[in-house]
């Protein structure tokens, strides 16, 4: 997958990318995520952000079946103010991102994965929760553009696009629409990345442009696994690991933002 690394390691990463795509194919999300947070690991951070960008694409691209064409075209409509920010603040991530204050933004963005997490939880009654509902996670065109570009910002950078995940939960779509569309959103956006880091130069070489591609495959195949793996697991467990993730990231950007993890 990776030219030069040691023939345990690359197939310690096609794994890695395996098992990536299969909690994607379950949850309808995660690839990315769990993807980079590895590669991270064990290759320089910035490079794994690149390298992941034509595996997503082509992980959403196999997801974006699950919405018919009558389905496509609607949620395209519906959801365009959030598409079309999300796109301005990805080519901005990339252009400018390190250069912007990233702990703050990273607070933010934690709190509000945290703060979905407390919105769409039934455990607990939170006081005064119902009016914060009606004015944070509303499907409105002013909280898209808000929502796409902020979050747009964060994924053109560093592949964690789960406040845009969080943004299209709230809108209470059925979990196969949910999916469709999630991979309807960064089909676009990861198409607009790898474009826009051809230009940028922000490939290291041309061998890892060709190994990102490659990468493709072992994604789709996990995916796939993961698809299957879904009718077997009941919404209530898929809802326990999706507010449980976005728990994990939301504490995780939280401290990284302040400088204690």
């Amino acid at each position: 997958m990776v030219v030069g690394l040691p023939l345990e390691l690359v197939v310690g990463l096609a794994v890695v990318v395996v098992v990536a795509g299969a909690v994607n194919g379950l949850a309808g999300f995660g690839f990315a995520l769990v993807g980079t947070m590895a590669l991270a690991t064990v290759i320089d951070p910035a490079t794994a952000v690149v390298f992941m960008i034509a595996p997503i694409l082509g992980v959403n691209l196999s997801l974006i079946r699950e919405l018919s064409v009558d389905e496509l075209r609607t949620c395209g409509e519906r959801f365009a103010p959030l598409v079309l920010a999300a796109l301005v603040g990805t080519v901005a991530g990339l252009v400018v991102l390190d250069s912007v204050p990233q702990g703050p933004l990273k607070v933010a963005l934690g709190l509000l994965s945290l703060g979905f997490v407390a919105n769409a939880q039934r455990l607990v009654s939170v006081p005064g929760l119902d009016r914060v509902r009606e004015g944070c996670f509303v499907e409105s065109r002013a909280g898209m553009v808000g929502v796409g570009a902020v979050s747009g910002l964060l994924f053109g950078g560093t592949n964690v696009g789960v406040q845009l995940i969080a943004y299209l939960r709230s809108c209470n779509l059925s979990h196969g629409v949910f999916v469709g569309v999630v991979a309807m959103v960064f089909i676009g956006l990861n198409g607009v990345r790898i474009a826009t880091a051809g230009v940028l130069g922000l490939y290291p070489s041309a061998a890892l442009a060709v190994a990102s591609v490659v990468a493709v495959g072992p994604a789709v195949a996990g995916v796939a696994i993961g698809k299957r793996l879904r009718t077997t697991v009941g919404e209530r467990q898929r809802r326990v690991a999706v507010l449980g993730v976005l728990t994990v990231i939301g504490v995780r950007l939280v401290l990284g933002g302040l400088g204690i993890a």
